[in-house]
């Protein structure tokens, strides 16, 4: 077999990285830090939150290890539901999916911007500005094809992993803790005040964690991926497990929890205490590098979705065919791009948006866990070098499942206005789902 065009073990494992540290490590303790506002919650949270999303990346790795297919994550709800469901969940998540890109490259321009542009344009157009250009040239590199788009990840996962550990090094300074002030701490707290407290903590941090399940969309484009999606998932899962406990101890050791709640740059901050205003310039640069590398993964990722859905007839056939050279889908990647720019005009803030993206992956990612169940009863020992979790079979997934439906009721009490859109964007994909098949000509499979 020829793997010249195809992503090995260590490819694998830097796109599961990549796919899950984003922005949101060094935006997102903020908000767990004022919604939690005690360190023990901060901390209980993040770990349990690290805990549940690696017991989501062994269900996954057994997904991808039973079903390896291109577009994995649209064909696993079309094989073990019905084409129509897999529509409709898939819809919405190519929106929310968008949605947490869009995000990621607000984030970044946040942190370029005051380095980059003018005076004039420290203002929301020149975030809008930056983002869009950060799309449209990760766009051009990936329209060159896998192999150098899988490089170029590769590299920018090293920058972000070496930029993390520099700053993890910040522990090891001679500076103490700040203690939290009193009026961020409520006295009066009740033991379900807690429970709300960590499980709204619960939205910010599982948005972070969030990505590992978008490697099996990959299916056959990586060696062997019965084998290699598994270990990528797992030594991926293992490594930003680490430098997410190992950073957020960082932040608290220097910036204690009053420092991280009330910080409008988190890592400049984390960076100007400790190296002074010239390491925090370069940390704002290596931050937007790190950014480049989520949006890279998301354009190597998502338009697999769209390659999957014209193979069920449900888009029109050119969006499954791609370049014999590249080996890229060259107009899923265009309309996705595209579709990243559009999302930008709409995302009034940056939580009101993490809200809506998080219900919208909690649907998918609790429908998606499930079919874990269908799997091992439809596919058993026909499968090559089969990963099943063993220990844990039954009560691994069903724990995330449960934390996840947590989640989703969590975002939805956070923010109810986003109740009315997200179920209508759900339900509105059956009828869509309908319609399209009847008004677009079927082709050959």
């Amino acid at each position: 077999m020829n793997h010249k065009n195809k992503l090995n073990l260590f490819d694998t494992v830097m796109l599961v990285v990549s796919l899950i540290i984003g922005m949101g490590i060094f935006r997102n303790p903020v908000e767990v830090a004022k919604t939690a506002q005690i360190p023990s919650i901060f901390f209980l949270a993040w770990i349990l939150g690290g805990i549940i999303s690696y017991l989501g990346g062994l269900t996954y790795a057994e997904i991808g290890s039973r079903y390896a297919v291109k577009g994995g994550f649209y064909k696993i709800f079309s094989y073990c539901y019905h084409p129509a469901f897999a529509f409709m969940v898939n819809w919405m998540i190519v929106i929310s999916n968008a949605g947490a890109v869009s995000i990621v490259a607000m984030v970044g321009a946040e942190y370029i911007n005051p380095i980059l542009m003018p005076e004039s344009l420290q203002n929301p157009l020149g975030i809008k500005i930056t983002s869009i250009a950060t799309i449209v040239v990760l766009y051009g590199i990936n329209f060159l094809g896998i192999r150098l788009s899988a490089k170029t990840q590769n590299v920018l996962s090293m920058i972000k992993i070496v930029l993390m550990g520099l700053l993890i090094l910040t522990i090891f300074g001679n500076h103490e803790t700040p203690k939290p002030s009193t009026n961020l701490v409520v006295q009066t707290w009740e033991t379900s005040d807690y429970f709300k407290a960590l499980a709204l903590s619960f939205i910010p941090i599982f948005f972070t964690y969030g990505g590992y399940q978008q490697t099996i969309n990959f299916g056959t484009d990586i060696e062997n991926p019965s084998k290699n999606t598994p270990k990528g998932i797992f030594i991926g899962c293992g490594i930003v497990m680490f430098l997410y406990l190992a950073i957020n101890y960082a932040y608290y050791n220097v910036l204690g929890i009053d420092g991280i709640a009330n910080s409008t740059s988190l890592i400049s901050d984390l960076a100007k205490v400790f190296f002074g205003e010239t390491g925090s310039k370069v940390t704002s640069v290596l931050l937007f590098i790190s950014v480049l590398t989520f949006v890279n993964s998301s354009m190597l990722t998502n338009p697999r979705v769209y390659y999957a859905m014209a193979e069920d007839g449900v888009l029109p056939k050119f969006f499954s065919k791609q370049n014999d050279k590249t080996q890229v889908q060259e107009i899923a990647l265009t309309v996705y791009a595209s579709f990243l720019i559009l999302i930008l005009f709409f995302a009034d803030s940056f939580k009101e948006l993490l809200n809506y993206v998080m219900f919208c992956d909690s649907i998918g990612m609790i429908t998606s866990a499930f079919t874990i169940f269908i799997l091992r009863k439809k596919i058993r020992e026909n499968v090559e070098n089969l990963y099943t979790i063993g220990f844990g079979k039954v009560l691994f997934p069903a724990i995330f499942i449960v934390t996840y439906t947590l989640v989703a009721v969590a975002s939805l009490y956070n923010n109810v206005d986003n109740l009315p859109t997200a179920i209508g964007l759900f339900l509105g994909g059956l009828p869509l789902y309908y319609l399209i098949k009847k008004i677009m000509p079927q082709h050959e499979k």
